[in-house]
């Protein structure tokens, strides 16, 4: 690879960048561009940003996937002092303040890492090659097209076995993205698989829930674990607890407890690490390779470096002693008060450390029911649903993402049948003879289909 070396600093201005778009990044970012007396790069490897708690609305074919993204580039075409750098991070040079990534190395006055977390497969060859993730726009479109594209050839099946194998959905991981598919998953065998396939005489397919504790919704209440186990199994989702998905081999799901599923799908939500960072010292990196930061963010050891969010692991909150969980809320409070931070920083004044406010916490469960935790107390049924909803739309960048996923919203439970059911890929490739330029080969078929 051929680096291109960018050097960023000028007119004196300290030169801040960002790694990772999500959420602590953007809120990072929305902060930063209030001064023009620093300069920002924000690199991520993807051109877009995206909201991850609706990842598995846009799996279940519910929402488009640009409901819950926006380009970089046009969020800030108006904030001069931002700039955004598509690439992956391959390594940190602290000693010369370098960031090398696969489309070149930047120079940094203040670098802040806030890459997130990836899904946790604790090591299992099977689980990984054929487990289905939801950490991403791409997993969560590559599970939309897997689930349909199963239905579509237990369809055709003549084999009685074949087709429960096909159909059956299996989900590792019993916390909020867990019960959240579910409940999903079962509004649509319920609602929508007899009316687009009238050829299943006989009811098909289960869908499993398993979850290595005790409860679903293992960090919220009592109240509302025992609310979403009751709701998911009025659905049909066959809930196993205590119990842990061991590997998956020939299409079978094996389990703890001796029993295997025989299933085509396993989605994979069982777990996150955070991403490596190669070029950061081993003693910084603390449980869940997640790394370990100060009051204030600074990466330990390191005055220029820093990380937040899911990434990091924050200590010094008296509140939270093992660290904050991995939430949304924790991760845009920090790019927040950094963004703060760093401008006090650049005015010669003094930091404040990061305390997180709970604002408490929800899951949706399935059509007009949710779970909502507040520090005050709990509630469920319609009103948690509609406060869902709420909290929901606010994050999203745009207007038109937020006025567009309403209308979808509103029109998919009133019909209860939402028409993104589409299976686009790519189909064939085709090398293309002769010296045509650096790319030999071309993607030139989709395949598209409405059910």
């Amino acid at each position: 690879m051929q680096q291109q070396c960018a050097d960023l600093n000028h007119n004196n201005m300290k030169t801040i960048i960002i790694v990772g778009g999500g959420l602590s990044g953007m809120e990072l970012a929305k902060e930063l561009s209030r001064t023009r007396d620093l300069k920002v790069v924000l690199v991520d490897k993807n051109n877009y940003n995206f909201f991850p708690p609706l990842l598995y609305q846009v799996s279940t074919a519910f929402i488009e996937a640009s409901n819950i993204s926006y380009p970089f580039r046009r969020i800030f075409q108006e904030r001069e002092n931002i700039s955004f750098y598509m690439g992956s991070l391959l390594r940190v040079e602290p000693e010369t303040n370098t960031l090398v990534t696969d489309s070149g190395s930047l120079q940094y006055d203040y670098l802040v890492l806030a890459m997130g977390a990836e899904t946790n497969f604790f090591g299992n060859q099977n689980i990984i090659r054929n487990a289905l993730p939801m950490k991403s726009i791409d997993d969560a479109l590559n599970l939309r097209n897997h689930i349909l594209l199963k239905l579509e050839e237990a369809s055709r099946s003549t084999s009685l076995l074949n087709k429960s194998k096909l159909v059956n959905l299996v989900i590792a991981g019993g916390g909020p993205t867990g019960v959240e598919l579910a409940g999903m998953l079962a509004e649509m065998k319920n609602h929508i698989g007899t009316k687009d396939y009238p050829q299943f005489t006989t009811e098909l397919g289960q869908i499993y829930l398993i979850n290595s504790g005790p409860a679903l919704l293992g960090p919220m209440s009592t109240k509302a674990q025992k609310e979403a186990q009751k709701i998911i199994s009025k659905l049909g989702v066959t809930i196993l607890l205590n119990t842990l998905v061991t590997d998956y081999v020939n299409e079978k799901v094996m389990l703890s407890t001796g029993e295997s599923i025989a299933t085509a799908t396993l989605i994979w939500v069982s777990g996150v690490i955070g991403r490596e960072v190669e070029g950061l010292p081993k003693e910084v990196i603390g449980r869940g390779r997640r790394i370990m930061v100060d009051e204030k963010n600074h990466v330990q050891g390191f005055e220029n470096i820093f990380a937040i969010g899911d990434q990091c692991l924050q200590v010094s909150d008296a509140k939270f002693p093992n660290g904050h969980p991995q939430l949304a809320q924790v991760a845009m409070q920090q790019g927040k008060l950094l963004g703060q931070n760093l401008i006090r920083l650049q005015q010669g004044r003094p930091a404040k450390p990061f305390r997180y406010f709970d604002k408490g916490s929800m899951a949706i469960i399935s059509k007009y029911k949710a779970v909502v935790d507040l520090p005050r107390g709990f509630f469920s049924g319609f009103i948690a649903w509609l406060v869902w909803l709420f909290i929901h739309i606010i994050p999203l960048i745009s207007f038109r993402n937020k006025s567009r996923l309403a209308f979808t919203w509103f029109w998919s439970f009133v019909t209860n049948n939402p028409t993104l059911r589409l299976i686009i890929r790519p189909e064939k490739k085709y090398e293309v003879e002769g010296n045509q330029g650096p790319n030999d080969e071309y993607d030139i078929h989709f395949s598209m289909g409405k059910l």
